[in-house]
């Protein structure tokens, strides 16, 4: 897979430092954030531009909100509605359901929306502490672009040895082929490749659980 070549970590990070308002929900089951976990603080990144499509950023995003599920691979993460598993668009403080191969059923919830992103959090039983946003944008050039970026640990030392030995070629096929489906579901195409990019980071206050900010911006860029 190729490597992000876009905006640094650092440039998307100081704009979330003036977004840094939204207070952290706590609705039900308990949220995990990533302070909470075991092992390194891992962002990671999966990309790609898209081409051959009429969808704006917010029509793109729209089709990810509305059939969240059906762009992940099944047979490694299912994703399904809770409680009821009742369909419709994603919204603030629904929660979901996934079966995970090899780590059985745990639950997220939407603790952040816009018109361009969503961002989920993991909860109690889940095998990773933190939370993760997709969103769509326009890089500098006018093309669309179509990012997932999480900011986790593993849940626990056991699972963190999990996810070097087998999870960590998981995690990476569920969410590349979550681009490639959304590109598809678009009417267009994935231009190269999708980019995979993974970096140790620090904590920041929403890793602490104490705001509910997305892991990135999904605003049109100026430089990238």
């Amino acid at each position: 897979m190729g490597r992000q070549r876009g905006q640094s970590t650092e440039a998307l990070d100081e704009e979330l430092q003036v977004n840094e308002s939204i207070p952290a929900a706590d609705v039900g089951q308990e949220v995990v954030p990533a302070t909470d976990g075991a092992g390194p603080l891992l962002q990671r990144d999966y990309w790609a531009v898209i081409e051959g499509t009429r969808c704006t950023p917010e029509e793109l995003f729209r089709l990810v909100v509305e059939d969240f599920p059906a762009f992940a691979p099944g047979e490694i993460a299912c994703f399904n509605y809770f409680p009821d598993g009742s369909a419709g668009p994603l919204d603030l403080d629904m929660e979901m359901a996934i079966e995970i191969r090899h780590a059985g059923i745990c639950h997220v919830r939407v603790v952040h929306k816009d018109d361009r992103s969503l961002t989920l959090r993991t909860l109690d039983g889940h095998p990773e502490a933190g939370r993760i946003t997709f969103g769509a944008y326009y890089d500098r050039t006018g093309r669309l672009k179509f990012r997932i970026r999480s900011r986790a640990r593993s849940s626990d030392p056991l699972r963190y040895v999990g996810y070097q030995l087998f999870g960590k070629g998981m995690q990476t096929l569920t969410w590349v082929t979550f681009v490639e489906r959304v590109a598809k579901a678009s009417g267009g195409w994935i231009h190269g490749e999708v980019h995979v990019e993974t970096n140790e980071v620090t904590d920041t206050l929403a890793d602490q659980g104490e705001l509910d900010t997305p892991t990135f911006v999904a605003k049109d860029r100026e430089e990238e």
